[in-house]
């Protein structure tokens, strides 16, 4: 398909077809990834409830790894989706090679910033000293695989917002696939341990990245990462940042959020370290499947926006919000009922993880709902250019109202603070998304009105 052909597609197709198409693979990858984090949690939970808990004491570390591969992918991928509607492919080449090897030397960065200090930087995470040992292992290899999985987040985000969601996928699951492979392989067979999940998660992502890097740039309908492209300059910088700022602010925060987590979760134990962290890992299954259909619809929003073909902004926002409701309301309801069951899969013979993570499932399974709306918000707003806005609900969910939730609750009503906190803070970030929603439908028909 060539470039006029992409561009007759991508704004002539049925919305809803559109939408479809360009979602289930994003679902699919999605999922995927968010099943690589569930089969690390539990095969180490298998070794003990200390590797469990390291397990969710360094996915902080993933969260920043993602905040700046997600902050870079999902920003010029965006503006890219919107450059290309507006047919200017010079710039959009620019901005593809910019992302690229702007991800590669933060993640160089990370590295090298943080691996002479391990056992300090394990500790600000919030590792107690049962747990510690645990998380080093596993941080230790996570970091030196920092820079091609920062890329390989640009490369998947890339692919999707060119409306190449199958070669994303394709990509992405290739890795999660070995990784499941690997987990058992090394933890249990070569005896590594914590260590060996590490590893296979390296290895696994690098396989992605190699994929998505050779779709990028075999493909001609695919703009190709080339180094003599990488002319960074402020323009594309802001660009980038100001569609991708939503994402950093969704990821960073995460990432802070977590480490408040394990902080505040600390004094209960190892129990309650590693029961949250299974409950966050099983949300973020969740989580993982409702962002994917975002991302079919943000290609679809973002290319129709730069086409000035703002009725089919809001077609499409329509459509995928009452179907992402329908999902988690769902979702939310099969969560609830299965949550002790849910738990026990992952640590089947500890009675206290299984009552800790039971309660937290239930109260984060109630607020379902409220995540689609706000998520959907977020998408809309980010999508077309309004950073501002779609920061405004990114940071609620995991910085204005989880982090403060956390410290707060966590003094007052102690354990069980921990266990509502997530679900307050959708429930807030929700109330938030409306007034967002309402401002960026509002400026849509007001565009619309003005082109006809």
């Amino acid at each position: 398909m060539t470039r006029e052909e992409r561009h007759i597609y991508m704004t002539e197709t049925p919305v809803k077809r559109l939408i479809l198409k360009l979602a289930v693979p994003t679902i699919i990858s999605m999922l995927v990834t968010s099943v690589y984090n569930m089969a690390d949690t539990y095969f180490v939970s298998h070794i003990s409830t200390e590797a469990s808990a390291a397990v969710g004491v360094t996915y902080s570390i993933m969260a920043m790894i993602q905040a700046i591969g997600f902050t870079l992918g999902m920003g010029s991928g965006t503006y890219v989706s919107r450059l290309l509607g507006m047919k200017e492919y010079e710039k959009a080449k620019r901005t593809v090679s910019t992302a690229f090897f702007t991800a590669i030397i933060l993640g160089i960065l990370l590295c090298v910033c943080t691996l002479p200090f391990l056992s300090q930087f394990v500790t600000a995470l919030g590792a107690i000293d049962s747990v510690k040992p645990y998380a080093k292992d596993y941080a230790r290899y996570i970091l030196i695989g920092a820079p091609f999985m920062t890329a390989s987040f640009v490369l998947n985000n890339q692919l999707r917002a060119q409306g190449n969601a199958l070669f994303s996928m394709i990509g992405i699951s290739t890795g999660t696939v070995l990784n499941i492979i690997l987990d058992p392989l090394m933890i249990y067979n070569m005896n590594m341990g914590v260590s060996g999940a590490a590893l296979a998660t390296i290895i696994s992502q690098f396989v992605s990245f190699c994929l998505l890097l050779t779709f990028t740039n075999v493909r001609k309908a695919t703009i190709s990462v080339k180094f003599k492209d990488f002319r960074p300059s402020l323009e594309i910088y802001k660009n980038i940042l100001h569609s991708g700022l939503p994402s950093f602010c969704r990821q960073g925060l995460a990432s802070v959020s977590s480490i408040i987590l394990n902080i505040a979760a600390g004094p209960f134990g190892a129990a309650a370290l590693s029961a949250l962290s299974i409950v966050n890992k099983y949300m973020l299954f969740i989580h993982a499947g409702l962002i994917g259909f975002c991302q079919g619809f943000q290609p679809v929003s973002g290319f129709n926006f730069g086409a000035k073909r703002y009725d089919r902004v809001r077609s499409a926002f329509k459509f995928c919000l009452t179907v992402a409701i329908i999902l988690l309301s769902s979702l939310g309801v099969i969560s609830f009922i299965m949550a002790p069951q849910i738990m026990a899969f992952f640590r089947e013979n500890d009675k206290e993880v299984i009552e800790i993570g039971t309660l937290a499932l239930r109260f984060q399974s109630l607020a379902l709902p409220f995540q689609a709306c706000a998520m959907m918000s977020q998408f809309l707003s980010q999508s077309i250019g309004y950073g501002g806005r779609a920061s405004i609900v990114a940071m609620g969910r995991q910085g204005l109202f989880l982090i403060p939730l956390y410290l707060i609750l966590s003094k007052t009503i102690g354990l069980l603070g921990l266990q509502m906190s997530q679900a307050l803070s959708d429930s807030l970030t929700f109330i938030v998304s409306i007034f967002v929603t309402v401002s960026v439908i509002k400026k849509l028909k007001e565009l619309e009105k003005s082109h006809s």
